[in-house]
């Protein structure tokens, strides 16, 4: 039922951006989904199975953007000022987002356990988000060694690569928690890779 398990991941997502999740109600996101309560629990099996997969979405849309931050670009430095660019913006207007990078939740947000739930679900996808969910560092290194992949050029020194792969993601993490002001994160990164050599 993929197509009705987005439909609710996205009703849960809209109820998450008018009220806290201790206030969204299971048979409102089943309603707003069009579909039925005992639907949403069989795909999710429960609300902390529901909040694990939204958790799970928004981690893999967020991927998936840095993924294409990083294709965007002909020349190395771009793709890698793309890529903060993408990531400070995916996490100004996502609060699941930024609250993955940097590991703050708030009292609004739902608060799954990173670590692997036992599951019993017959839904591929939900076992999948019961598996562990990527904390701030494993963002880190998971986007830096996306950014070391697409970026590897023969000849090139890989170890230097990787420090500036990880001191972009570590800038763009930065102005996650603390917004850069005039001329942005693009202009940080830019200054900083002027004298990296990658």
């Amino acid at each position: 039922m993929p197509a009705a398990r987005e439909s609710l991941l996205e009703a849960a997502y809209t109820a998450l951006a008018r009220r806290p999740w201790a206030a969204v109600r299971m048979v409102d996101v089943a309603a707003a989904a069009g579909v039925s309560r005992q639907t949403l629990y069989n795909e999710f099996g429960s609300k902390e199975g529901l909040a694990r997969a939204l958790v799970r979405r928004e981690a893999d849309g967020y991927l998936a953007g840095v993924e294409r931050a990083l294709g965007g670009h002909a020349e190395v430095r771009e793709r890698l000022t793309a890529t903060a660019e993408w990531m400070a913006l995916a996490a100004r207007d996502n609060a699941l987002v930024r609250a993955m990078l940097t590991g703050c939740w708030s009292e609004r947000l739902p608060t799954p356990t990173l670590s692997a739930v036992p599951s019993s679900s017959a839904v591929p996808a939900q076992r999948r988000a019961d598996g562990p969910l990527p904390s701030p560092g494993d963002f880190v290194q998971i986007v830096r060694d996306r950014a070391v992949a697409v970026l590897a050029v023969s000849g090139r020194d890989g170890g230097e690569l990787a420090r500036s792969c990880e001191l972009v993601v570590r800038i763009a993490l930065s102005c996650v928690a603390a917004p850069p002001g005039e001329g942005g994160v693009g202009e940080l990164v830019r200054g900083v890779l002027s004298r990296q050599p990658v």
